[in-house]
């Protein structure tokens, strides 16, 4: 790997790896702990109803969040193996601006069109996407 490269990919890991410790931030046990503390015995059918929606939002967050740890794991092991910013379907560079935009990216914007362009059609379903 050259030099500027390297310098580049330090870059990167970075970011991925700041944006992970922000992730694990918003996924802390405190925040868990609000949502779970709500009152046992809700007062009535609104309140019940709001500790519900609550305790949705909170679950649906963390799958997110989870989803995106995951992605910027993968990135952090696509610089150890020197293949990051390589689109993983056509292995052609993902462009700077990409990376910058999105630096746990493992597609080009191409690529990335034509995938989610498959998972809206039917054609694949999103977890398959993940497997690639």
């Amino acid at each position: 790997m050259k030099n500027g490269q390297k310098l580049k990919t330090a870059h990167y890991r970075q970011l991925l790896e700041s944006k992970a410790e922000e992730v694990r931030q918003s996924m802390s046990a405190q925040k868990a702990a609000q949502v779970v503390s709500r009152l046992d015995v809700p007062s009535d059918e609104g309140d019940l109803s709001q500790q519900h929606h609550e305790e949705w939002i909170f679950l649906n967050r963390n799958t997110i969040d989870m989803k995106l740890l995951r992605e910027i794991s993968d990135a952090l092991v696509r610089i150890d193996h020197d293949t990051y910013g390589v689109c993983l379907e056509c292995d052609e560079p993902i462009s700077t601006k990409r990376l910058d935009a999105v630096p746990w990216a493992r597609y080009c914007v191409t690529c990335q069109e034509m995938i989610a362009n498959r998972i809206a059609g039917g054609e694949m379903m999103e977890y398959e996407e993940a497997e690639r």
